[in-house]
């Protein structure tokens, strides 16, 4: 089983994507701002690799206007060494990608001119892929779209227009159910037509199920049928409800229990899935660690290296629960070491274990720290202490101290997120 995350990491530095508007988008600029782009990807494949996470989503803003005929260069050619050095990390790794187009990328519109410039991105999204010398195992995931008062003619829309896409779009084309129009019973009848993966996505299927409810298991099993050998595995998204947000908002992180429910009523346990939440990352590590058949102590460990500030600004009792699971536990520890931290996460600051831990931090740089940084830290610490300033203002001063002296303990820590 490979377990991961979409587009961009979470405290992962010079991995973000840039942009820019469009009377700004000239070849220079746009050449400028692609090779930066694949400088963040690069990295972004170094960690996963580094962190054992072997499923990717390539942000679709890796080229700017990749689709849009503003975007004349040439990124394809002039970047083909880049591509070429990313792709081969990626293949040797076992790292399997995909991309995922955007809400405007509409195949089955009404609108020729929108299924036009879908057939477009496509082909841009597959271009991408093939720059890095991937097989069609890494896949382009797609919504079907809209009803258009029509369910039924939408469906068959689909169908025509895909005959549209060139052939290394459609070697790549897998579907997905969707949280408002198309059901997953509904793309595993298009799927089937048209003889192509669908992927099941958990929480669009409890909030837009079937009129004939079943098991997610049955789902899964159903979807499992329509890849083939030259797919790769099977993969399916996952997510959960972000319980004060509206209906298919992601939540913040994942929770483990409930994600560890889902795990153990798998069929598969060789299934791909893709986690999409808001840290990203964060809780692709989560899971991996605690879905691994034999307990990695050293990852575990590495992992409350970079929990523990933010678990003792929350928390002294959390932090010591911790530090007892790791000393006496003889079971497996990574689940209960994880419920820990999602408690300590949801308590609200506490003045007292905030300025306990900006202690610790500030522990890294008292012997280096000039006079002014100091006093400045002991003033905003006071000031912080009697309401006056934000805690968010300290943990700022903080991180710049931890980039300027280089403390890489404290960069690499989640305190900052």
């Amino acid at each position: 089983m490979s377990i991961g995350y979409a587009c961009l990491a979470v405290g992962v530095p010079n991995t973000g994507m840039k942009g820019c508007i469009m009377k700004n988008a000239d070849n220079r600029r746009l050449m400028e701002l692609t090779g930066q782009n694949l400088k963040s990807l690069n990295t972004l494949t170094e960690y996963n690799i580094k962190n054992g996470i072997r499923l990717f989503r390539i942000s679709s803003d890796l080229i700017p206007f990749g689709s849009n005929p503003v975007n004349r260069t040439r990124w394809r050619e002039e970047y083909a060494e880049e591509f070429a050095g990313i792709g081969m990390k990626i293949r040797q790794s076992g790292m399997r990608v995909s991309m995922h187009p955007g809400q405007y990328t509409v195949l089955n519109s009404p609108d020729e001119g929108v299924v036009l410039r879908a057939v477009e991105d496509l082909a841009y999204h597959a271009a991408v892929l093939d720059a890095l010398e991937l097989g069609p195992e890494h896949k382009i995931i797609l919504h079907i779209g809209g009803v258009y008062g029509d369910k039924e003619e939408a469906s068959r829309r689909f169908v025509r227009n895909y005959r549209l896409l060139p052939e290394n779009v459609k070697s790549r084309l897998v579907i997905e159910n969707d949280d408002r129009s198309f059901r997953i019973g509904d793309v595993l009848e298009i799927g089937n037509i048209l003889e192509i993966p669908v992927i099941f996505d958990n929480l669009h299927n409890q909030i837009n199920a079937c009129e004939d409810p079943k098991s997610e298991e049955y789902w899964i099993r159903e979807c499992r049928k329509t890849w083939k050998v030259r797919d790769g595995k099977q993969k399916i998204h996952y997510s959960q409800q972000n319980r004060g947000k509206n209906p298919g908002a992601h939540s913040d992180t994942i929770g483990i229990a409930e994600f560890m429910d889902f795990y153990n009523r798998l069929e598969d346990k060789t299934i791909d899935i893709m986690l999409e939440v808001k840290d990203k990352n964060l809780s692709a590590v989560k899971c991996i660690n605690c879905t691994m058949e034999k307990t990695d102590r050293g990852r575990l460990e590495a992992e409350w290296s970079r929990y523990k500030y933010l678990v003792l600004e929350k928390a002294q009792e959390d932090y010591l629960a911790i530090r007892r699971l790791f000393r006496d536990s003889k079971s497996p520890i990574a689940v209960p070491f994880y419920e820990i931290v999602e408690r300590a996460a949801l308590r609200e600051e506490d003045v007292g274990n905030f300025i306990n831990a900006a202690q610790h931090v500030w522990g890294y740089f008292k012997d280096v720290a000039s006079e002014r940084e100091k006093s400045r830290f002991t003033e905003e610490l006071a000031k912080y202490e009697a309401g006056e300033i934000s805690g968010r203002r300290i943990k700022a001063g903080l991180w710049k101290l931890a980039v300027k002296y280089q403390r890489s303990y404290l960069l690499e820590s989640y305190y900052f997120l």
